[in-house]
């Protein structure tokens, strides 16, 4: 058996030292290197709920970003980041084993913009938020009941809740529940609304829930922001004037569908029909924007009392019944016109068969 001198074990000695801190190099490199992780366009991953290495291999897979399998698991067991988060994560561009792996293990997550539309109801608003959320419709669905917590918390109805959604773009957490989701919107509208235009509350004629419901009428009868003001001052004008508020989007929610409105439908009874009671209906008929509730704030001043819809899905307002009748009927015969065009376009398509 050969003896090394003490020479040649201490060279031995160092290159073994080399050829390990080299090693050990190599992998702290591995791990710790912004280019382990990349994605030529940017992905979100969606953990739905605890998951080990095996499977976030897989879902990376899956995202179309190019991952070494074997070393990702090594790269876990390594740094002991062995399961993660549920949690909406964006990946963009290139990012490192340690960074990637600590984000889902820790649940940091990156938030989603969150866009809640004016002038909807609680079923397409539950259903467009779990869309965009974790949570399933009916557990939003269930919130906006009379029996809810929040509900109960804040002293409204089930529909008052929800006329307080207020309309915008906000950065939320994807595994917010539906209850913490609609707790941060109704603090948004306490703070936009309530506090950001105390004074206009306080000073006018009507209560902050009468506010709303009118506000909730003018969203749904107004198609343009520039309206609002107006079609707000004639029906306050009409209430001032003791008259029947006469709008048509309360005999809309009556029926439950939105669409051309019969003769037949004004005289449907349901205590929101506006045709039928006498004031304001009992309750908001949707989530009013900001525009909305601004125009019955500072509604326009003018002695309009009707308005009839425009071929361009603005309004022609009158101060009398009698430019009230004419605007109607020239309204009246276009949409015969339409009618008409529209069945003879049907009945040139069926002869060309």
């Amino acid at each position: 058996m050969k003896h090394f001198s003490k020479s040649e074990s201490i060279i031995l000695l160092l290159l073994f030292l080399v050829v390990a801190l080299a090693v050990l190099g190599s992998r702290t490199h591995r791990l710790y290197t912004q280019f382990a992780i990349e994605s030529d366009v940017d992905r979100v991953l969606f953990l739905y709920e605890r998951t080990g290495l095996e499977e976030l291999s897989e879902k990376l897979d899956s995202l179309g970003i190019d991952v070494n399998k074997a070393e990702l698991k090594w790269a876990g067991e390594t740094l002991r980041w062995r399961s993660f988060s549920p949690g909406r994560y964006e990946i963009e561009g290139h990012i490192s084993y340690s960074d990637f792996l600590s984000k889902l293990a820790r649940g940091l997550q990156d938030p989603a913009r969150v866009t809640i539309l004016p002038g909807t109801d609680i079923g397409r608003f539950s259903r467009s938020m779990a869309f965009q959320m974790r949570p399933d419709s009916l557990r939003f669905s269930e919130v906006f009941t009379d029996s809810s917590e929040i509900a109960l918390e804040a002293g409204l109805t089930g529909e008052e809740l929800f006329s307080r959604m207020l309309p915008n773009s906000y950065d939320m957490y994807w595994t917010s529940s539906a209850e913490n989701v609609v707790r941060r919107l109704l603090r948004e509208f306490d703070q936009t609304v309530g506090e950001g235009y105390r004074e206009e509350i306080e000073k006018h004629d009507m209560s902050l829930e009468e506010i709303i419901i009118m506000a909730s009428i003018v969203e749904w009868e107004a198609r343009h922001n520039e309206e609002k003001p107006r079609i707000s001052g004639l029906y306050l004008n009409r209430i001032e004037s003791n008259m029947m508020l006469q709008a048509d989007p309360t005999v809309i929610y009556a029926l439950g569908e939105r669409r051309r409105l019969f003769f037949e439908d004004y005289q449907v009874d349901h205590p929101y029909n506006t045709y039928l009671i006498e004031g304001l209906p009992p309750g908001p008929i949707t989530n009013p924007d900001l525009a909305s509730i601004r125009a019955v704030l500072n509604p326009e001043n003018h002695d309009y009392l009707y308005m009839v819809a425009t071929p361009e899905g603005s309004h022609r307002f009158s101060r009398t019944f009698e430019e009230h009748r004419q605007a109607s009927e020239e309204w009246r015969r276009w949409i015969r016109e339409q009618h008409r065009i529209r069945d003879q376009r049907e009945r040139e398509a069926e002869s060309d068969l």
